[in-house]
């Protein structure tokens, strides 16, 4: 089979780390796509779910899907099936798995979490990376976007990375922030967002000159 001549991103991040907004940059700076609420909505569809109750789902606890379904029987009046599907972390990371691997094979993209990095590891032309950051950093970046206190900026960091660290060794079993699991690992505070996105040009220019 020829080799795809698309080249695939994946990123792996901390939250307050800027990943999805390095994504975005990234994508409109190479002129490919950016993925992430596309592989939301194919999962839901597979699921006859709403894709609002499937958004956060991934490198979530399994105490997400109790919170999403118990809080719609705070009213009396709201009726609820006898028995309401949930699926299971492993289903749903299996059908992530073949529309990753599908997108890979149609086009040039970039894709936020979701284990990407672990599903396209043998992909030719993909460039695996992870984006954390220093505590503060993280913080003042999450206490902006979205509005919150230091304190629930703090708690945001913690939760987040526990969940993500789980669903990784759950799925993968491998630890998630293991360097070796990457082919780059940046600090976005030490080097700054432009020059993080700078960085990742150059090193996609390199692959492409090695390829060619």
């Amino acid at each position: 089979m020829k080799e795809p001549s698309h080249t695939i991103i994946t990123i792996s991040r901390q939250i307050g780390s800027g990943g999805a907004y390095i994504g975005q940059k990234l994508a409109k700076q190479l002129n490919i796509g950016y993925v992430d609420r596309e592989i939301i909505a194919q999962v839901a569809k597979e699921f006859s779910l709403l894709e609002e109750d499937l958004e956060s789902i991934d490198e979530k606890t399994p105490s997400f899907w109790q919170s999403i379904f118990q809080s719609t029987i705070c009213s009396p009046d709201v009726y609820l099936p006898p028995q309401l599907f949930v699926p299971s972390e492993e289903a749903i990371f299996k059908v992530e798995t073949k529309i990753i691997q599908g997108i890979a094979q149609e086009k040039s993209a970039i894709i936020i979490g979701r284990c990407g990095s672990h599903i396209l590891r043998e992909y030719p032309n993909h460039l695996s990376i992870f984006l954390h950051a220093d505590g503060d950093f993280r913080q003042k970046r999450i206490q902006e976007l979205y509005h919150t206190s230091k304190k629930e900026a703090a708690i945001m960091m913690e939760q987040s990375d526990g969940e993500r660290a789980r669903y990784h060794q759950l799925l993968i079993g491998t630890p998630w922030s293991d360097a070796l699991q990457y082919d780059l690992c940046l600090n976005t505070s030490k080097i700054g967002i432009d020059n993080t996105i700078a960085l990742i040009c150059e090193t996609i220019q390199y692959k492409n000159q090695k390829r060619a």
